[in-house]
């Protein structure tokens, strides 16, 4: 009996206990607040003509690269004038024609002393006036078939498209926006109260909620000037969900720190309702708890009342 009742003794005593001197300790405290996916640049893809757009070949959500036709705007009167432009040429070539042919008669003319050099002289100059004329419609000529080669709408960075205001079909003007392109990677942007100002620094650690779990980003950059009683952060983080932007992100960021208490989490033990601690010499003491804390000792747990500095707990 007395063998029994031994070994029932030691099953219920804790395997490995030790002694734990409560000391004040450093805590972070963290503030949780909502940041949205944001692009690095957002940049409008604009028409650089008026007209018709007769091309439209993204859609939100869409991935394109630096360059690429996103859109192609059509203008009739560019037809029109290029036209015209070819007409005054073939009339001026017409024009040249003849004019070196009266050139080259008033040459055979002068050899005969028939003409005078001086009429040889405007029929030259007639050629060349004629030749300037052509040079300066087929120079225009150009131009307007560059005002036709940019109706093409090309990406203006590589990115995904975010907003298509138009459709096909739409008549726009010079310099509207077509489409508009998230590029150049993204982040998290924050807006804290001013009040935390003080305690954030560019590259100070957070922690991340998302649909895998706890992520770990740094601030990036800290703006220096305050919108709405908040300052503005970016958060740069490994792994962020692109998708959607725009998405809102619980993040919690450190904004100062204080002296706590900490326990071990299983040197506390519930019992109807009232936390326990256990110091040494045997003696319990009820305590009131407050948050759990991870480190790089274990879980911890925060004292609020029931502890001193000094005490020693005793814990499994």
């Amino acid at each position: 009996m007395r063998a029994l009742l031994l070994a029932s003794t030691l099953l219920a005593l804790p395997a490995y206990a030790e002694t734990v001197t409560v000391e004040p300790q450093t805590v972070t405290e963290w503030k949780p607040v909502y940041g949205r996916v944001e692009a690095k640049e957002t940049v409008p893809a604009r028409a650089r003509i008026g007209g018709t757009v007769i091309e439209l070949t993204v859609s939100e959500g869409d991935l394109v690269e630096a360059g690429q036709e996103i859109a192609r705007v059509h203008d009739d009167k560019i037809s029109f004038q290029i036209a015209a432009l070819d007409a005054q040429i073939a009339a001026l070539q017409a024009q040249l024609d003849t004019a070196e042919a009266e050139l080259k008669r008033g040459e055979a003319l002068l050899e005969r002393g028939v003409t005078t050099a001086q009429r040889l002289d405007q029929l030259r100059t007639s050629v060349d006036v004629t030749r300037g004329q052509i040079s300066a419609t087929e120079a225009q000529r150009a131009v307007v078939e560059q005002q036709a080669a940019e109706g093409q709408v090309l990406a203006p960075a590589a990115g995904r498209i975010l907003t298509v205001p138009v459709t096909k079909g739409a008549v726009i003007l010079p310099g509207e926006p077509i489409a508009t392109v998230g590029g150049g990677g993204f982040f998290l942007r924050l807006a804290v109260p001013e009040r935390h100002a003080g305690t954030l620094t560019e590259g100070a650690e957070l922690r991340v909620t998302t649909d895998a779990g706890e992520a770990r980003g740094r601030i990036a950059k800290l703006y220096p000037q305050i919108e709405g009683g908040r300052v503005i952060a970016d958060v740069d983080m490994e792994g962020l969900d692109t998708a959607y932007v725009g998405l809102r992100l619980l993040v919690t960021l450190p904004v100062g720190s204080r002296a706590a208490l900490l326990v071990p989490a299983g040197a506390v033990e519930t019992r109807s309702g009232i936390d326990f601690v256990a110091l040494e010499g045997g003696a319990e003491r009820a305590v009131v708890v407050g948050e759990h804390i991870q480190s790089a000792e274990g879980d911890l747990i925060e004292i609020l009342t029931g502890l001193e500095a000094g005490d020693k707990v005793v814990a499994p």
